[in-house]
C-alpha cells in the first residue's frame, strides 16, 4: 500500500545544443568591394569610349560642364543636345568606331559664325561708306539715312523730311529725291549677296472717314514702289524677300506719331 500510495517522481532531461556560427570571412563585405570594382571599371571604359567618339571641341564642353570653377549656363556648350553640345549620335556626328565624330560640323558652325559677323561688319561699314559718301557730295542725302540693328539684321532707314518728302503727301509716287538715293543704294547692295526685305510706314496722319485708300493701302505701295526703284537700278530680284506696309504701327519717333521721320522706307539685309 505505501508502495502504490508514493508519488512516481519523473527524471528532469535537459536538453544542450550547440550553436556554430559561420565564421566572419563569409560575410557580405567583399559583395561591396566587388561592386566599386565593377563601377570603377564601366567609368573607366565609358572614359574611353568618349575620348574616342568625341572632337576636342565636345570634349572641352564636357569638362567646362564638370568644372566647379567655370560658371555653367544654359548654353554653355553651343548646342541644344545633352550637357547643351552637339550630340554625338545625330546623323551629322555619328560616332564612328575608330574615327570618333565627324569635326568637320562643329567647326563649320563655329566658323559659320565668325562669318556671319564679319558679314555684319562688312555691310555695316559698306553701308556707313555710302552715308558719308552721300553727305561728302554736298546733297545732304545722309540726313535721309540711318543705319541700325535688327535681330534679322542691318536694317537701312530711309526717312522723310518736311523740307525733302520722299513722296508726295498720301501718294505713292517716289520723288527725285528717293529715286536717286535708291540707284545709290542698289549699287552698294551689289558688294554682297544677303537678301532683303522692304516695308513701307506712315504717320499717323489718316484719310477722311470712309475713305477706301487708307495708310495701309499707301504703305504697302510705297514699299512697292521702293522695290520697283531698286530693280531699275539692277537689283537681283531674287534678293527680294518681302515688301509690305506697316502703316504706322512702328514709328521711328514714338513720342511723336506724326512726325515726317515716321513716313519712311526700311530695308532690312537679311544676316541671320
Amino acid at each position: 500500500m505505501e508502495i502504490q500510495n508514493a508519488a512516481i517522481v519523473q527524471p528532469t532531461i535537459i536538453k544542450r545544443r550547440r550553436v556554430v556560427k559561420a565564421a566572419e570571412h563569409h560575410g557580405g563585405a567583399w559583395k561591396v568591394a566587388y561592386a566599386d570594382f565593377v563601377t570603377a571599371m564601366m567609368a573607366f571604359f565609358l572614359l574611353m569610349w568618349l575620348l574616342n567618339a568625341t572632337t576636342e571641341e565636345q570634349r572641352k564642353g564636357i569638362a567646362d560642364y564638370f568644372s566647379p570653377t567655370i560658371p555653367i549656363s544654359r548654353i554653355s556648350g553651343g548646342g541644344s543636345d545633352g550637357l547643351n553640345g552637339s550630340s554625338i549620335m545625330t546623323e551629322e556626328t555619328y560616332a564612328r568606331m575608330g574615327t570618333g565624330a565627324a569635326r568637320k560640323e562643329t567647326v563649320a558652325n563655329h566658323s559659320e559664325g565668325k562669318d556671319a559677323e564679319a558679314a555684319e561688319r562688312k555691310i555695316a561699314a559698306e553701308l556707313e561708306s555710302l552715308k558719308q559718301s552721300m553727305s561728302a557730295e554736298g546733297q545732304q542725302l545722309s540726313d535721309h539715312m540711318m543705319i541700325k540693328m535688327s535681330p534679322e539684321g542691318l536694317v537701312l532707314e530711309i526717312t522723310d523730311s518736311e523740307d525733302a518728302p520722299l513722296f508726295p503727301i498720301g501718294r505713292s509716287d517716289p520723288s527725285p529725291l528717293l529715286t536717286g538715293m535708291l540707284g545709290q543704294v542698289a549699287k552698294s547692295f551689289a558688294t554682297f549677296e544677303n537678301d532683303i526685305k522692304i516695308v513701307g510706314h506712315t504717320d499717323s496722319l489718316s484719310y477722311r472717314d470712309g475713305a477706301v485708300y487708307d495708310n495701309w493701302n499707301l504703305s504697302s505701295d510705297r514699299a512697292n514702289a521702293a522695290r520697283k526703284l531698286l530693280l531699275s537700278a539692277n537689283l537681283d530680284p531674287n534678293r527680294i524677300l518681302e515688301v509690305s506696309g506697316k502703316a504706322a504701327t512702328d514709328p521711328l519717333i514714338q513720342g511723336d506719331p506724326s512726325a515726317p521721320q515716321n513716313r519712311r522706307i526700311s530695308i532690312t539685309i537679311l544676316t541671320r
